[in-house]
């Protein structure tokens, strides 16, 4: 039997996760890529645009380079913007959970003129609590758009 207790319980859990993908987002797009101990745990497994990462050193490194990759006008901020929306959680025990979420990820450094999406993707990830604070352990962008035909 569920308790009162439990459903706030649950609703504080699916919070923190909501707010620890808005967090990755803001950490990235800000060029803090230093901080992602923040939000993965030590053995994270990551896959994205930029490739397969494999703990935490890598993916600190691997998404730093693809900051810089992406910063070409050399403004020093927010070369990309990743908003997240439709967060759909699951909490599958007292200390992990999984996840799904769209991503929209803009670009800024194409003239007015030019529509500013990068792609449009689907997060899949698995959420672990670690010390109190949840964390990702694994997260795979499925990209849906643009696709191989376009």
């Amino acid at each position: 039997m569920t308790t009162d207790k439990d459903r706030i319980n649950a609703l504080f859990d699916r919070e923190e996760i909501r707010a620890l993908r808005l967090h990755y987002s803001a950490l990235l797009d800000g060029g803090q890529a230093d901080r992602m101990g923040e939000v993965f745990t030590t053995d994270a497994e990551v896959k994205v645009t930029v490739g397969s990462m494999s703990g935490l050193e890598e993916i600190k490194a691997s998404l730093k380079e693809a900051y810089h990759s992406f910063d070409t006008l050399k403004r020093g901020h927010y070369p990309f913007v990743h908003a997240v929306a439709n967060h759909d959680i699951t909490l599958t025990g007292a200390d992990t959970a999984t996840g799904s979420c769209y991503l929209l990820d803009f670009v800024t450094d194409r003239p007015g003129e030019q529509h500013p999406f990068l792609l449009l993707g689907r997060y899949e990830d698995s959420y672990v609590r670690v010390n109190g604070e949840w964390r990702i352990a694994r997260s795979e962008l499925d990209v849906v758009w643009p696709n191989e035909e376009d």
